[in-house]
């Protein structure tokens, strides 16, 4: 039976994670959700309110496992802007509730298909930024500079300050107990995560500082002076007396505001900024997820909206999934989305039943677990992975993490975004489209493979590839492996087809044009053998032609054939260009180790290449009456058959009395007369590749045997020979290399070492 929720089947197992990853997440939430609210010029309540909502309502919504949301910090301008320009919070709070509904419908119409597009340069850039930024955010607050909002993680403060010139500040007011606090908290999460009897034991680290700087600070209230920690340097919860007082601090919406445009507009830039936000938080926060877990991003719109909704009817702030309330619930050892709801559960209880007891905590010892948990997001290995992946990734790695540090977090992923699309640009201006000369039977084709997104920008190489065809020559415009062609490049083809290419001579070939483009798919050189082809080429061009296809088999750029084309085109009639006598072995397929085409060769395979009077009988035919030019007999290293051979004569068994097999006799016998029966009698001694590179030996031989019988024991072949019509060569094929090693003569014509491959491109360019 399938449970309609996975994730809670193992929850026996995942209680204890979920829960002390909740409590953790759920103390660094309190000053980041208050930071966030002074930041944004809000109520100091509204922050809390959304992380309320954030950790229960869009927790149990969302499908994400690891995802905390709430209050963003990149959010803080957009918002302390628009309260401004509506006038009023209430009137803020009906344009927050207008958002979520927009949230809503983005979700339901699948815009989550857009997170699919962000770069993965551009996501790494954005973990590694927002170390970067704790880094430099909480190393204040670890010495007891809080002058700034804790939320505040722009590179402009609302103090008026920088990033870096809260460092000139800070040298000026470092406070003795919070400093002593923050650095002592740290090394101790340093030395948690290092010494396995504390990484193995029940209480999580995080706690283990809450706890200490509680405690030290209590014991630095006895010392006074710039010992003591004030209100300032601890967190500041609102305290209300009781329940009722909770509930005098929930804020309505304006609704009589409804008509306002500027409502609308507010709605429309949170709803905006906010989806972008939690699409690019969730793709990063996947990454980290030692499950690898892929979050649903739609689903997670719509959530949100919900949550924005319920926020903002409520008087609480916009709400995003948050990066860095994630990382901590990761890091902390978060396994289901139980951690998220946990932490707000704890949000909403602390704030109703115990907000005097979370004023007593330290903010620095909050800071030192945000400081660690930047040193792992900014990790060195990881700059150093994106370096190993080359310019086109670790420049717009770079990019990012450096303008997030100096603007915002949206900004920043802005630029590197822009970054990421400039090297594809320039990509696509650079290699456009592949472009090769290939050599089929016929002629050259000039094979132009178009890329899988073909737009405006590829136009110009287009033109310089199609203007570069030579008149009266042939070209292919591949678009197999194209998703999209933009309308100016299809009408360039179209006139290029239909107007240019005729008046020029060149013939034009389509191959996988979609239906919806309205070009036919069509073949027009020839690329298999005709009568009109195989009568004009001499043994000495066919030699290489196969010895061309071979090259291109060894490098993988195999000629782009139309098989379908090529079977219609020799039902009524075949004229192979060569005769390849070749062995069975499954190792050794003639065709594809020439890179040759249907109706291009007869192929003639028996075990051991051997020759008979049925196989003088097919060659005959293929030479004398079909017409072929060349007769290849080609053996390979490590042959089944030469090697039972050889093991047969060392043995002084026959074929029967060894396998079984009652005709294997006829083949053995045929092989052997190229074995040395005194060479055979010293193989027991010798090592495994010896006895390899003595049946290789012969492999070639046996070759040059089996040539040299088809010239004595067949006269019509001989006399062929003798006119010049036909040539036989032999060959070695190596199973284990791909190579060829051709007999250094061949009968009938030129040395293959010394045959002019211009003579062959010259008749292939007529």
């Amino acid at each position: 039976m399938n449970h309609p929720n996975p994730s809670f089947i193992t929850l026996p197992s995942t209680l204890p994670r979920d829960l002390t990853a909740g409590l953790v997440v759920f103390f660094v939430a309190v000053p980041l959700c208050l930071g966030v609210s002074l930041a944004s010029n809000a109520p100091l309540f509204s922050g809390v309110l959304a992380g309320i909502i954030g950790g229960i309502l869009v927790g149990m919504l969302s499908g994400s496992q690891t995802s905390v949301s709430g209050p963003a910090a990149g959010l803080t301008a957009v918002v302390a802007a628009q309260i401004v320009l509506l006038g009023s919070f209430q009137t803020f709070l009906l344009a927050v509730v207008i958002a979520g509904l927009l949230q809503i419908v983005l979700g339901i119409a699948r815009a989550g298909f857009i997170a699919a597009f962000f770069p993965s340069s551009v996501v790494k850039g954005l973990l590694a930024a927002i170390g970067v930024i704790l880094i430099l955010k909480q190393f204040p607050h670890v010495l007891g500079h809080d002058t700034d909002p804790e939320g505040d993680l722009s590179f402009r403060q609302v103090d008026h300050e920088t990033t870096f010139s809260e460092f000139g500040q800070l040298l000026g007011d470092i406070h003795n107990g919070a400093a002593a606090i923050g650095l002592l908290s740290v090394v101790l999460l340093v030395v948690w995560d290092k010494w396995k009897p504390l990484k193995r034991s029940v209480l999580p680290a995080p706690l283990a500082v809450v706890l200490l700087g509680v405690g030290m600070s209590l014991l630095f209230s006895q010392f006074g002076g710039r010992w003591a920690i004030g209100p300032s340097h601890l967190v500041q919860m609102p305290v209300t007396e009781d329940f009722a007082g909770f509930l005098g601090l929930l804020l309505l919406p304006d609704f009589s505001q409804w008509s306002n445009p500027a409502v609308y507009t507010a709605a429309l830039t949170m709803a905006a900024v906010a989806s972008l936000e939690t699409l690019l938080n969730l793709e990063a926060i996947d990454k980290l997820d030692p499950q690898q877990r892929a979050s649903p991003p739609s689903r997670e719109l719509v959530a949100q909206g919900i949550g924005n909704v319920a926020t903002g009817l409520i008087g609480g702030l916009p709400i995003t999934s948050v990066i860095i309330r994630s990382s901590v619930n990761i890091n902390a050892g978060g396994k289901t989305k139980l951690a998220t709801i946990v932490h707000g559960v704890l949000l909403l209880g602390s704030v109703i039943f115990v907000p005097m007891w979370l004023n007593r905590i330290p903010l620095s010892c909050l800071a030192a677990i945000l400081l660690v948990t930047g040193i792992k997001l900014a990790s060195p290995a990881l700059v150093k992975q994106m370096w190993n992946e080359g310019r086109s990734q670790y420049i717009p790695f770079a990019v990012t993490v450096g303008a997030i540090v100096l603007t915002d977090l949206l900004i920043g992923v802005l630029i590197g975004i822009a970054a990421s699309i400039g090297f594809i640009l320039s990509s696509n201006v650079r290699r456009p489209l592949r472009c090769i000369v290939e050599k089929h039977l016929g002629g050259n084709v000039v094979h132009v493979e178009l890329a899988n997104q073909v737009s405006f920008l590829n136009r110009a190489a287009l033109v310089r590839a199609l203007h570069g065809v030579p008149r009266g020559g042939h070209v292919l415009l591949d678009a197999r492996d194209t998703d999209y062609i933009d309308p100016d490049v299809l009408d360039l083809i179209r006139d290029f087809k239909e107007q240019t290419a005729p008046v020029r001579g060149v013939e034009v070939s389509l191959l996988g044009f979609q239906n919806k483009y309205q070009l036919r798919d069509q073949t027009q050189y020839v690329d298999y053998s005709t009568r009109e082809l195989q009568s004009a080429l001499t043994p000495e061009q066919v030699l290489q032609i196969l010895k061309d296809g071979h090259a291109r088999f060894r490098t993988g750029q195999r000629l782009t054939r139309d098989l379908g084309r090529q079977v219609n085109a020799t039902a009524d009639g075949q004229h192979p260009l060569a005769i390849v006598l070749s062995c069975i072995d499954s190792r050794a397929p003639a065709e594809l180790i020439f890179d040759l085409g249907v109706g291009d060769i007869f192929s003639i395979r028996i075990a051991g290449n051997v020759t008979s009077r049925k196989v003088l009988g097919s060659i005959e035919y293929g030479c004398a009456v079909a017409g072929a030019k060349l007769i290849l007999v080609m053996g390979h290293t490590r042959c089944g058959a030469v090697t039972e051979a050889v093991n047969l004569i060392c043995s002084t068994q026959t074929a029967a009395q060894a396998t079984g097999c009652q005709h294997l006799e006829y083949i053995v016998q045929d092989i052997q007369q190229s074995i040395d029966p005194l060479t055979c009698q010293g193989l027991a001694q010798c090592t495994a590749s010896e006895k390899e590179a003595f049946v290789n030996e012969v492999v070639r031989r046996n070759v040059s045997r089996v040539v040299e019988t088809i010239l004595q024991q067949n006269q019509t072949l001989t006399r062929l020979v003798r006119d010049g019509r036909i040539a036989i060569v032999g060959a070695t094929y190596d199973v284990v290399t791909g190579d060829i090693e051709f007999a250094p003569d061949a009968v009938g014509t030129v040395s293959a070492s010394t045959s002019d491959p211009s003579e062959t491109e010259n008749f292939q360019a007529q």
